[in-house]
């Protein structure tokens, strides 16, 4: 009996550590996974990242829900290439939209090079964020190559008047396009064009757009996404169509952290007006291309409403709720 009252007195510590190791932080869940869209629908956060692997392992999409931005339930294969038939490999970097108690999940998929192959960005739809997603139209929404422009890395974004944009490309070029009331087809701006450039300075991917006291935030990845100096960038504007004068880099690799800190997305919390970046970094010592993991720390602005440099960490946010 002595014997084990000892045994168990001295597992005491061993199980304490255990349980402070497993406390919520940074990287946020387990796993690697890149390019995270982050929302809120009703009282909780969701992240739906890309599932970073090989081009032919990333056929399906993992989603992670939260009440308090620290604890996270994994919903698998919420979307895969069983529901997009079209899609054969390299789905990336999903951006999805509630409308009308519709959810409506916008990818990329097959890593297109020219217009001739089939791929580019889709969109699915379901009655609930963890799906299950069908697909929406049954080809890609967007397949051309406009004003160079890889269509890839999407962000749906709503406007003040209602209106839904997408914006989005790879290979140092970003487009603007509106988005029809169904999320079908493309409609033309009021020239007769359908795809605008708004590329900033040093833009290589990963755009996405958020409103903040009337000025719209545009933001994007710069560098290259392998190396240790892909990074976040900002501008500010008056229009969802700029120009967007870059006004300087806020997220990189921190030596003691983290390299390949980018391709990011936004979360406010309306009722604390705290806002959050999500985020994939690489590992320190870890030089895999596919091994990255789904960050977030908070994101502050300064009295002029200018984004203050953001600090990696590995605590994380404090518990939050909506």
């Amino acid at each position: 009996m002595k014997k084990t009252l000892f045994s168990l007195l001295f597992l005491l510590p061993v199980c304490a550590t255990q349980a402070q190791a497993s406390k919520p932080g940074n990287p946020v869940f387990e796993g690697w996974y890149a390019d995270p869209e982050a929302a809120v629908f009703g009282k909780k956060y969701w992240i739906f990242p890309t599932f970073s692997a090989a081009y032919s392992k990333q056929v399906h999409f993992d989603a992670f829900s939260s009440s308090d931005l620290k604890r996270w339930k994994k919903h698998k294969s919420v979307l895969d290439t069983a529901a997009i038939k079209w899609a054969k490999i390299a789905m990336w970097a999903p951006s999805i939209v509630e409308k009308e108690g519709k959810y409506y999940f916008f990818f990329a998929a097959n890593d297109i090079q020219k217009e001739s192959e089939i791929g580019g960005i889709g969109v699915a739809v379901a009655d609930k964020p963890e799906g299950p997603y069908k697909d929406h139209i049954g080809k890609p929404l967007i397949n051309q190559i406009k004003n160079g422009a890889q269509p890839i890395d999407q962000y749906i974004f709503k406007d003040k008047d209602g209106q839904y944009y997408i914006i989005y490309g790879g290979w140092g070029h970003c487009n603007i396009a509106k988005l029809n009331n169904d999320f079908t087809a493309l409609v033309p701006f009021e020239d007769g064009s359908t795809f605008k450039e708004i590329t900033p300075e040093k833009y290589v991917e990963g755009p996405i757009m958020f409103i903040k006291d009337g000025k719209y935030y545009f933001m994007w990845s710069e560098g290259g996404w392998t190396g240790p100096n892909y990074s976040v960038s900002y501008a500010i504007a008056d229009s969802p169509m700029g120009p967007f004068k870059r006004i300087d880099k806020i997220l990189q690799q921190d030596p003691t952290i983290a390299t390949g800190a980018g391709h990011h997305s936004v979360i406010h919390n309306p009722r604390t007006d705290k806002w959050f970046i999500v985020y994939h970094r690489r590992p320190l010592n870890v030089t895999t291309r596919d091994h990255r993991v789904t960050c977030i720390d908070e994101m502050t602005f300064d009295k002029d409403g200018k984004i203050l440099p953001v600090k990696m960490t590995f605590e994380g946010v404090k518990p939050m709720k909506l």
